[in-house]
């Protein structure tokens, strides 16, 4: 067993020692040339070694004008590039140009420059003033005597805030009564009116400020106060 098994190792080592070591790697080697050599010679070829498949040849493009005149491919240019002008121009002559004709320029300082200067600035400030027209100011219009109650008087000769009770209101159901009574008027100042046209504050005849303090149907008098503080 022992032998069996060294002998083999052994003959595979000295086969490995008899393998010559490979120059160069793919197309390069020396096998692959010379099997290539073998070959073109069984072929009735040369036996010249193949080029490399990656090496670039150096053998001259041709011209893509071989054949044509210098001087004639001159004129066909010139020729193409007028023609091609011409027709831009035709395109762009056929097209509508936009108007600004109703755009100010007074924005342009350079457009602006060219049709005014100082001087004519000056003059033409000169000119507006002469044309101002100064309106004095008037006393404000009373009020026209209609016979109603005048409620911003009113509401400047009070001081009480709104809820404090400055007069006495007797009834039943005082504040259910003024909410249908209030309701029949477009405004508070309507309501306000109303009242004062018939006794208010010191009587509400038609229930109109139940908690007293002189105001009907949550009529505020601060508006009107605060006004003429300011």
């Amino acid at each position: 067993m022992r032998f069996s098994i060294l002998i083999p190792a052994i003959g595979l080592m000295a086969a490995c020692n008899t393998v010559a070591p490979v120059q160069g790697t793919g197309f390069n080697t020396p096998t692959y040339q010379a099997q290539r050599e073998a070959e073109l010679a069984g072929q009735g070829g040369t036996g010249s070694p193949l080029p490399e498949p990656y090496e670039v040849s150096q053998q001259p493009l041709g011209s893509p004008t071989s054949g044509v005149d210098g001087a004639d491919l001159a004129t066909a240019t010139a020729a193409a590039l007028a023609s091609t002008s011409t027709q831009a121009a035709a395109a762009s002559a056929s097209v509508p140009t936009a108007s600004n004709s109703g755009i100010s320029d007074e924005q342009d300082f350079a457009a602006v420059s060219e049709r005014r200067s100082i001087e004519t600035d000056a003059a033409r400030i000169e000119q507006n003033s002469q044309t101002y027209e100064v309106v004095a100011p008037t006393a404000v219009p009373q009020r026209g005597a209609d016979g109603q109650p005048n409620i911003v008087q009113y509401a400047l000769s009070t001081s009480n805030p709104v809820g404090a009770q400055l007069y006495s209101r007797a009834g039943f159901n005082l504040q259910a009564k003024a909410q249908r009574n209030c309701a029949k008027f477009p405004s508070a100042d309507q309501a306000q009116i109303e009242f004062l046209s018939n006794g208010g504050p010191q009587k509400d005849r038609k229930g109109l400020d139940p908690d007293g303090d002189g105001y009907a149907c949550g009529w505020d008098p601060s508006p009107f106060r605060s006004a003429v503080n300011n």
